[in-house]
Parts: structure tokens; sequence; C-alpha cells
């Protein structure tokens, strides 16, 4: 069987979905990324979550700030929620819930100042909702990754945040922006943080 076509189309809907996309996201990422380098200026942290596939586009973005994007550069701080499965399942048996996952962890780790990146390509979740709450019950700003779909998490977001919302037919599609998102997210930080950082 040739599945070319169907490699062909999706393909073609990728193009045409970051074609589409990009003159609704460009500027909130710009300033999700000076949300990040104001928290790391202030020697805050970011701390990541989401659901399924965005739990890894959340863990993605972690890894990249504790390890590197595409220079040698210091660490910078983050964590992703959903990587500490003991705790996430120690939290759901506990209360026999999966809503407050991370809306538990952020209550014991977050800090005023620090930033919460949120990230959903389906539909609404409450403990991503109740992670936003618990977010700016510590005065936490938030950075949120959403879709078409999804405008409760708008509707929780303060002034002070960031949502780079994503238009897309197929969850695959906006997961796909959104992990463009991340690296253009860390390419600017790098950038504004390090310029050409070379530690000799």
């Amino acid at each position: 069987m040739d599945f070319y076509q169907i490699i062909a189309e999706n393909f073609q809907s990728t193009i045409e979905t970051i074609a589409l996309s990009v003159d609704n996201i460009a500027e909130p990422i710009q300033s999700a990324s000076q949300v990040l380098v104001t928290a790391l200026l202030d020697d805050r942290k970011v701390i990541c979550c989401g659901n399924g596939v965005d739990a890894c586009t959340a863990q993605l973005f972690a890894n990249y700030f504790i390890s590197r994007f595409e220079q040698e550069r210091p660490a910078l701080p983050a964590l992703a929620l959903a990587a500490d499965g003991s705790s996430v399942t120690a939290i759901g048996q506990g209360s026999g819930s999966i809503s407050d996952i991370f809306s538990r962890q952020l209550r014991a780790l977050g800090q005023a100042g620090d930033v919460l990146f949120c990230v959903n390509s389906s539909a609404g979740a409450d403990n991503l909702v109740r992670a936003i709450q618990a977010a700016h019950e510590r005065n936490m700003h938030v950075v949120a990754l959403s879709n078409g779909e999804d405008t409760g998490l708008a509707t929780l977001l303060s002034a002070d945040d960031v949502e780079l919302r994503v238009q897309a037919p197929r969850q695959p599609r906006v997961v796909e922006i959104h992990t463009m998102a991340v690296h253009s997210l860390c390419e600017l930080v790098e950038h504004t943080l390090f310029g050409s950082y070379n530690q000799e």
C-alpha cells in the first residue's frame, strides 16, 4: 500500500498551519520571552505542566532550560511537574482525582515572580485550570500555550499573563506549532540573556 498521499497531506497541512499561525503568535511569543527573561533575571524559575502529549512539550521546554537549546550557556531553572511520576500518582491516589496533581505541587514549589508554563493542545482540563488558579494565588505569571477549541484557560489569565493560542484543524498540528513556539522561546531567551555566550 502506498501511503505517500497521507504523508504528503500531513506535510501540506503542517505548512499551511505554520503560514496561518505566524502572524497570530509572533507577538505573544516575543511577549512571553520577555516574561521569562524578567523572571530569570530576578532569580526566579519556570514551572511547566501539561497532560499527555502536552506534558512532553512542557518537559521539552524544561529540558532545554536545564540543559541547553543551541548554545553552551549556564543552566536555567525550570522543572516539569508531570515528569515526577511518584508525586503525580501519590497526589492522584490521595485525593482520588487528577484535578490537583499540578496545583498541589505549585502551592508547594511556586514562589512570587515564578512563571507557570502551561501547555494545552486539546479540550479543557480541570487540572490545568486549577494550576493557573494556584499560580495566581502564589503571585506567579502564566505563559499558556493553548488551542482554538479551549477558551476556558484564556478567561483565567490576567493582564500580566501571555497566551499563545494556536488555531488548527487537528490536534497534531497544534502540537507541532506549540513545539515551534517552544523552540522560538528558547532561542529568544538564550539570545537575550547570553548573546553569543562562549565560556572559556
